[in-house]
């Protein structure tokens, strides 16, 4: 089952979530990956930029983790999953917009995995680094104009600041997203895991 949607619409998220269940009887996964906010300097962004941002990066994995909770709940097992950024231990220049609200994502992540644990429900977010994307596409554009440089310069110096010496795949994210939801992670919950090639320097 598959639909496109905006998942700010919650009346169509709450639907679509509700249509899911029922079909199939269970919800085992969900996995939280709206898109992020743009780039901006703090003193262009907008009350409702700010708006925007919150109802995309928080209010969207709230309202699909609410529906999906009473499914997994009647099962006693559940997974799950939100994918935010480094910018959750660190900020990133220019990103002031997810600096501030993917934050609340990982308090959002901590609680629901102390209230829903007992329910075999795990709850855990994926901080990716500099990751070969459209939106890390977009960021670049956007350094190399300021820098008066090439993309590929920027592209290089982030991959030179990773200690693995590259930027991230898609497929990193993926393959720790479906290892958290699988059996084998069933003792972590309530962690942020960083999967940024090492970038992230703190302890």
């Amino acid at each position: 089952m598959a639909e496109m949607l905006d998942v700010t619409d919650f009346p169509a998220l709450r639907k679509f979530v509700n249509a899911a269940g029922e079909k199939f009887g269970r919800i085992d996964v969900l996995v939280c990956n709206a898109g992020g906010p743009p780039p901006k300097p703090f003193l262009e962004i907008t009350m409702e930029d700010w708006q925007n941002a919150f109802a995309l990066n928080f209010l969207s994995a709230a309202v699909a983790a609410r529906e999906v909770v009473p499914f997994m709940q009647k099962n006693k097992w559940g997974r799950i999953l939100t994918i935010t950024s480094i910018s959750v231990r660190q900020p990133v220049p220019d990103l002031p917009l997810s600096n501030c609200i993917r934050p609340a994502v990982v308090g959002l992540v901590k609680s629901l995995a102390g209230e829903f644990g007992k329910d075999g429900i795990t709850v855990n977010n994926v901080a990716p680094g500099f990751t070969a994307t459209e939106r890390l596409e977009e960021l670049a554009q956007k350094r190399a104009k300021q820098g008066g440089v090439t993309e590929d310069e920027i592209r290089n110096r982030w991959a030179m600041d990773t200690p693995v010496r590259r930027l991230g795949k898609p497929e990193d994210i993926a393959d720790t997203l479906v290892w958290l939801a699988s059996d084998q992670a069933s003792f972590i919950t309530g962690q942020t895991i960083m999967v940024d090639g090492g970038i992230y320097r703190g302890m």
